[in-house]
């Protein structure tokens, strides 16, 4: 099997390509231009280059390939890329350069910010405007949005982004609630959201447990999953606390025993985000707890009913492949709630219903 070189092998990006090659049974060589690299341990086998400025870094490189048997070479270093891209066509080396633009690569995920963004500017959904909707987002807020969401662990497909863009715009005042956190990236959705039409602020209700986790799914594959919950909290912290600033806390407790503790003027108060006092009725309720039938018709049951008129109802996972809990309390949601909302419709794999009548 031919050798790969990583060169410069002490960024983050050729450490991690690295590791994943090693894994994959690919033969590595790192090499540094630097004296005393610590970025070495992370290699079986090291060797030392010239700078990439140095007259004669490319016959080092040759020499190298020849002895080490290197085909190919992979290097995060636009600088070392772009010299590559040039010289060895030019030298007719036999070296292969292994990886895209590394500028490119890191600015994919803003273009595609970028583009989410024009798109939901250019094709806003039709909604009837509330009497006073909060103006749209701006263009580079909205690829913000995008950007940050995408970094984040966890499942928010982009129509549900969407249309979480255009509900906040239309949402009254009140807080915005969210049954199942678990890493939050929908959290950190809604909490941007929230910061940037200011409805109100966020609370995460999620008791982040593996007795509360089992899910019943038809087939056991999701409760077949092996799953730290512990790990799964402290991702959340570490997702949501950079960008909160009194807009959001958290009850770490199953969303039966939150609802009774959710009144006006309730006052939630943790290491990571300080005090947050709520309103005590909801503008936006993000539903996406225990998937079990059972448990999402609870949910429904107990909190649908603290949206107030005007507010948003969103039930995750409609359409969710390993049972029908969630499918089976959004029918029952628009049945039992007949001339209590005004908007319904499903973007993604989510259930919007905006409510014009309150209990």
């Amino acid at each position: 099997m031919s050798r790969i070189l990583v060169f410069p092998a002490g960024m983050p990006r050729a450490i991690a390509f690295a590791q994943q090659a090693i894994s994959e049974g690919h033969d590595v060589l790192g090499a540094s231009s630097l004296p005393h690299d610590p970025a070495s341990e992370h290699y079986p086998r090291w060797a030392t280059l010239p700078f990439v400025t140095d007259a004669g870094f490319h016959e080092a490189l040759e020499r190298l390939a020849k002895v080490e048997g290197i085909a190919s070479v992979f290097t995060p270093n636009p600088v070392v890329w772009n010299y590559l891209r040039t010289a060895l066509p030019q030298r007719n080396s036999s070296l292969r350069l292994l990886n895209e633009s590394p500028v490119d690569r890191e600015m994919a995920p803003y273009r595609a910010g970028l583009a989410f963004a024009r798109s939901v500017l250019e094709s806003p959904l039709p909604l009837t405007a509330c009497a006073d909707p909060s103006p749209a987002m701006d263009e580079q807020t909205l690829m913000a949005l995008f950007r940050h969401a995408e970094s984040l662990p966890g499942m928010c497909d982009h129509e549900k982004i969407r249309a979480l863009c255009e509900i906040f715009r239309h949402a009254p005042t009140g807080d915005i609630i969210e049954i199942g956190s678990w890493w939050g990236k929908s959290a950190f959705i809604l909490d941007a959201l929230s910061r940037t039409t200011r409805p109100g602020p966020l609370l995460c209700i999620d008791p982040w447990s593996a007795v509360n986790l089992v899910q019943r799914d038809e087939a056991g594959l999701v409760d077949s999953t092996s799953i730290s919950t512990d790990e799964a909290f402290c991702v959340f912290l570490a997702n949501l606390a950079p960008y909160s600033n009194g807009s959001v806390n958290y009850l770490r407790v199953p969303a039966d025993d939150a609802a009774p503790r959710y009144l006006p003027r309730l006052e939630v108060e943790s290491p990571t985000f300080g005090k947050t006092v709520y309103h005590g009725h909801i503008a936006v309720l993000h539903i996406d707890g225990n998937h079990s039938y059972e448990n999402a018709k609870s949910d429904v049951r107990l909190w649908g009913p603290k949206v107030i008129a005007g507010g948003w109802l969103v039930l995750d996972d409609l359409v969710w492949p390993y049972g029908d809990g969630p499918k089976r309390a959004g029918v029952e949601l628009l049945n039992g709630y007949a001339g209590r909302f005004d908007c319904a419709f499903v973007m993604g794999s989510a259930l919007f219903v905006r409510m014009v009548k309150s209990t």
